[in-house]
Formats: structure tokens, sequence, C-alpha cells
């Protein structure tokens, strides 16, 4: 039997798999995440007629007379070239730029599958699954931390369907401001305690009825140490309770030249708006409108009750002194007798108009918000620095003090010559929501680091706040996830908190070629391919993760096809060597004729 027919035979067969390949490869163009396979050929063993010989003397060397026996497939190789890149609309569909694969399992974790295609979703019990229902792997959050750890090993990638996150309580108020150094110290007035104690008192033995004598309150002019009256400023402010302390009332000046509103605190700019503002407050807070606030011919506020009904005040003013009541603010004004028993009176602190304030919520462990207020009030300037008044405060009936006046704790910050700062007082507070929350959560406050810029300073610049913030926030659902290029899934929450909830884990081979198919479009290790080496994206070489993207084939159709008449010639060429054999053999076979 003639050589050439057998050549002709395994020429086919090879032919007939490369053709096998290349059509798989077609039909896979637009299969996500695939890679194609080329065919090698080798020849098949040679049979030699005669052996080489080595150069005699003066007769040269021959080489070797061998016939093939034909061909054969000598290896299907699975090239991972990048595929194109293509954006999807959803967030969960995720691309490799690079090398690399995504771990997969299906027995949680007992073996492990390798994949390129990154057509996740979560399921049901929140697992993060391919389209073949195997587990993404990577690593998952620590409750008790708040970190990932991408150091501990790979498990199962699962975000449980309607997580919360609880609410987190303010432990550290950031202040970053500056504080005007040419700011002018303002005067000062007398004012008096109610309470040596520093309790707040009502004056329930002198009521006002429509017999008994009236109040009068004129917050028109202070006094400063020497007796001597000073006009209100824009920013002034004094607070009145009209129903024996349980709820105060802010009232502020504002300059109607001025183009800036103060924050807090209802604004007044005449007499007819102060006293209108009173007595909308003293009705509403004693329930009844039977009660009148007028401007008698000396200037001063009379609060009268037409029923006889009985009504104590309580005027706050100023805050850092506790609930206080000037005894004297005009000077026609008759003190008031008797309105301290059982107690001596005592001079409070210097009354300092504020020149900067900066507010900010904070969060108790049950995620409720308070407002945090701090004021800055310049109380002394010398060549070794500048010394300025801090009033921390917060709405009733939450509590940063634990004597009376409970809702608000006096201060003092220090800066050097240079501007930077020196030290401040104090440095935490002791905060009671007094809601059911913890109480005594202590906040630290950070203005700034001793000698350095990087907080409070005091340049010769108008004050600002440059920067607040803190690190608590309330209870939240979650509401959405997004994934980063290093595979992080990253929870957003109905709260506006961020976090990172797990990590995709990525694998790469010492030869990924080695890998072996298993169908669905994922891999298996092979003892060719090596073990993975798993890690983190965008490290170790492996490449980075592009999400709402998906790695299309990486088949080149028009290398295929062309390919394709490569095989189809080769087969046709191999077949005209079986037909031509048979010819040969068959004038063979017509010799006996």
């Amino acid at each position: 039997m003639m050589r050439s027919l057998w050549a002709g035979v395994s020429g086919l067969q090879a032919h007939q798999i490369a053709m096998d390949v290349e059509g798989n490869n077609i039909a896979n163009v637009n299969t996500t995440g695939f890679k194609y396979s080329r065919v090698n050929f080798a020849d098949l063993l040679n049979q030699t007629s005669k052996v080489a010989t080595a150069p005699q003397g003066s007769l040269g060397g021959k080489n070797p007379m061998q016939v093939g026996l034909g061909i054969q497939v000598n290896s299907i190789t699975k090239l991972f070239k990048q595929g194109s890149i293509q954006t999807t609309d959803k967030n969960t569909d995720l691309a490799i730029q690079g090398d690399g694969f995504f771990v997969l399992s299906g027995d949680d974790g007992k073996s492990y599958k390798y994949s390129r295609n990154g057509d996740f979703v979560f399921d049901a019990k929140g697992n993060f699954v391919d389209s073949n229902g195997y587990v993404v792997q990577g690593w998952v959050r620590d409750s008790a931390t708040g970190q990932i750890d991408a150091t501990a090993p790979i498990q199962n990638i699962q975000i449980p369907p309607g997580l919360t996150t609880p609410a987190n309580a303010t432990s550290t108020v950031s202040l970053k401001a500056n504080l005007n150094s040419g700011q002018v110290i303002d005067n000062k007035s007398l004012v008096y305690s109610l309470d040596s104690t520093g309790s707040n008192q009502s004056d329930e033995a002198r009521a006002i009825t429509s017999s008994g004598k009236s109040y009068y309150l004129d917050f028109k002019t202070l006094f400063d140490s020497k007796g001597e009256s000073i006009a209100l400023q824009e920013g002034n402010a004094f607070r009145v309770s009209f129903d024996g302390g349980t709820t105060f009332h802010e009232y502020v000046y504002d300059d109607p030249n001025s183009t800036t509103t103060p924050a807090n605190g209802t604004t007044f700019t005449t007499n007819e708006d102060l006293r209108r503002a009173m007595q909308d407050d003293a009705r509403a807070d004693l329930g009844s409108t039977d009660i009148d606030v007028i401007v008698n011919a000396d200037g001063q506020y009379e609060i009268q009750n037409r029923t006889g009904a009985e009504i104590r005040v309580l005027v706050q003013s100023p805050q850092e002194a506790g609930n206080t009541l000037n005894q004297k603010l005009l000077d026609m004004f008759t003190p008031l007798e008797g309105a301290i028993p059982d107690n001596d009176t005592k001079i409070s602190q210097a009354f300092y108009s504020a020149t900067h304030a900066s507010s900010i919520d904070v969060f108790d462990s049950l995620g409720s918000k308070h407002t945090l207020r701090l004021e800055f009030r310049k109380i002394s300037q010398s060549p070794s620095g500048a010394e300025w008044m801090m009033v921390l405060s917060v709405p009733n009936p939450s509590e940063i003090n634990t004597i009376d006046p409970k809702n608000y704790l006096v201060g003092s910050i220090s800066f050097q010559p240079d501007g930077s700062l020196a030290s401040f007082s104090p440095t935490h507070v002791s905060f009671s929501a007094n809601n059911g929350a913890s109480t005594k959560q202590t906040i630290n406050l950070d203005l700034g680091t001793a000698g350095l810029f990087d907080g409070m300073t005091s340049f010769d610049n108008p004050s600002t706040t440059s920067g607040i913030s803190q690190d608590g926030y309330p209870g939240g659902d979650l509401n959405g996830i997004r994934i980063d290029e290093t595979g992080t899934l990253i929870g957003s929450f109905t709260n506006g908190r961020s976090f990172a909830l797990a990590q995709v884990a990525m694998a790469n081979f010492a030869n990924s070629e080695g890998l072996e198919s298993d169908g669905g479009n994922v891999f298996v290790q092979t003892s060719n391919s090596g073990d993975p080496i798993i890690g983190q994206a965008a490290t170790g070489k492996r490449g980075f993760i592009q999400s709402s993207a998906l790695e299309m084939s990486n088949v080149d159709l028009s290398r295929s096809l062309t390919q394709l008449i490569v095989v189809q010639r080769g087969f046709q060429a191999n077949s005209k060597t079986i037909t031509t054999s048979d010819q040969m053999l068959q004038t063979l076979l017509q010799l006996k004729q």
C-alpha cells in the first residue's frame, strides 16, 4: 500500500480537527469572555531509507533519506488575548482589563472555577453569582472592625437583602476657622445671677396680675463696669422665658444696614418688632390671648396680664453666665426686690458680644440629630497672644454640662503671637441627649495642634469657618451598590453614608494556557497551569476591574474566516493526495490486464 495514501488520510484528519476548532471560534464570536483557540500541526514519524554519513577523506558527507508518514495535531492553544470592553447598563457587570480571572465556587469554597465572564447578579439570598449560579469569591467586611481583610481566606460574597447600618454616635467634632485678630474687644456690663449655686430660678413669689406690679424689661442698652451705657450691636441677643424657664426665646438685634441675617433666634430691628415678637411668644407659651406687651413712656417693655392669671418671667442673658436677669438695664429702672430667696446674689462673668459662631449637627446613639453651636468672643489681647471665650451650647433638653444651666458650657481658646493655636479648653464634652439614647456620650473637640496652623488660627483677616465636620450619622438602609476598579463593592445607605461591603478576589496563573475549559465560560486548574495566585485586582500583575462593562469574545472574525479558507484548501489538497494515490494503485492493477 502506498504511504502517500495514509499521509493523505492523516492530513484529512488533522484538517478536520482544525475545522472543528475554527468553527467553534466562529460560533463563539459573541460569547462574553470567550478566548479563541488555535491548532498547531506537526509531522508524523519519518521512514528513513538511508542514514546520514559524515565526510571521510575526499568523500563528502551524505544527508539522511527519509519519507514522511503524514501529519498530526501537535497542540490546540487557547489564546488569552484581551477582548474588547463593552459598556452596559447594569452596575454588577464586571470586565477585567488586563490579566487575571474571577474566582467562582459552587460548593462553598471546596473547589474553585475561574472565568473572564463578569455577568454577575445578586440572587434572592444576596449571593453574588454568575449565570451558572456559581458564587463569586472574595472578602467580606468584618462587622466588628468595619474593615475588609484581603489577606484572609476567600469566601462567598453575600450581601444580605435589607441590609441596614446602625447609627454611629458622634465622637469627634473638628473645626477649622480663623478668628480675626483685629477684632475689637467689646465692652461689658454687670449681669447678676439669680442663684449663687448656678441653678435657674423663676420669680414665682412675684406674680404679675391685673392688680399687681408689672415687670419692666428694656434691652436697648447695656452697661459697662463703670455704669456707662452701650448700645446694642448687630448680633447681640438675649433670651426670655415666659413660663418659668421651661421654654426660652432668643431675640437677636439685626442691623437694617447689614446685608447678613443672624442664623438663630427671632430678629428685630425696631421696638415694634421686638414688642410684637415678645407678645406672640408670651401668649403662645402661657396659652392666653389676654397677655399684652407694650412699650411704656420710659421706653421699657411692660408685660401685662389682663385676666389676673399669674405669669413667671425669667430673662437669660448672657448665655455663658447661666440663666440671668439684668438687675439694672436703664438708668431709671427700679431694681427688683426680693427676687432671690434663700441665696445670695453674685456677679456673673462679663458680657461679651459674639464675634464668630459655627454650628454642626451631631448624633446620639439612636441616630437622633442635635445642633452643637460654638461661639467665640475675644476677651483679651497681649504681646504673648490673644484669648477668646468659647461657648458650646446644645438645644434643650440635651445637656453638655453637669450643673445648671446644663445645655451650654463656657471654655476658652488662646493663640500665640504668630496666630497659631496655643491651647483650648475643654478638649471634650460629655453629651446627653435625654431622649433614651446613651448618656454621657463623649465628644472630643479637634480644634488643631498647638503651635501649628492645622485647625483654629487667629490672623488679621475676617473671621471665617473653612471646615467643620463630625463622625456621627443616623441609621440607614442599603439603597445602592457600586463597584470600583479594585473590585470593592461599596454600599450607599439612605443616611448618606457609603462604605465597603466586600471585595471581589482575582486569580492569575503561571501558565494560563494550561487551564482546562469546563463549559459555561469557566476554567478549572490543571497540573500544568500551576496553582492560582489569589489577590486583589490591580495588584501582582492582575488587571483592574471595570464595572458596568463586559469583556467580549476575542475572536477576530476576519482571521477566522481566512483560516477557514486555509483549512479548506488543506483538506482539499489532502483529499487530492488520496485520489491521486488511488489512481496510481488503479494503474498498477491494470498492468495485469
